[in-house]
């Protein structure tokens, strides 16, 4: 499938100011900015394994496109939400369990790179993942 892989991070853009308006304080954003973050992906049909692995934490999650499932941020924030399919782009839509304001996530893989962006209240950011 075209998510197969691991992908490891290459840059960011606008990260910073995302992680801000997240609430993730200075130090947790200088750390994450440089997090050297792996992501494995597998799919099969609708069904999904990331594992992520980065300098902070490792981490496995495994989903089912459409259904809601609970996932923690690196920093401790906690979601509640699911991942669809839009074309050949997958769609995370999540709440915070915290103050209930939604997080968008997409990932898109563009020639040799998985492209993740993210969108809160406005703010967008992506971290660009080269194919290893």
């Amino acid at each position: 499938m075209t998510f197969d892989g691991t992908w490891k991070i290459d840059r960011n853009d606008n990260y910073d100011k995302f992680m801000e308006q997240m609430g993730i304080n200075m130090v947790k954003r200088k750390l994450a900015a440089h997090d050297n973050l792996k992501i494995t992906i597998q799919q099969n049909g609708n069904k999904f394994a990331v594992k992520e692995s980065s300098n902070f934490r490792n981490l496995e999650i495994n989903f089912t496109l459409g259904d809601t499932f609970e996932y923690s941020l690196a920093d401790g924030t906690e979601l509640s939400g699911s991942w669809n399919m839009e074309g050949d782009m997958l769609k995370g839509i999540f709440n915070r369990k915290d103050n209930g304001k939604q997080l968008t996530t997409t990932r898109i893989v563009q020639r040799d790179e998985l492209i993740q962006s993210y969108n809160y209240e406005g703010v967008d950011a992506k971290r660009i993942f080269k194919k290893c």
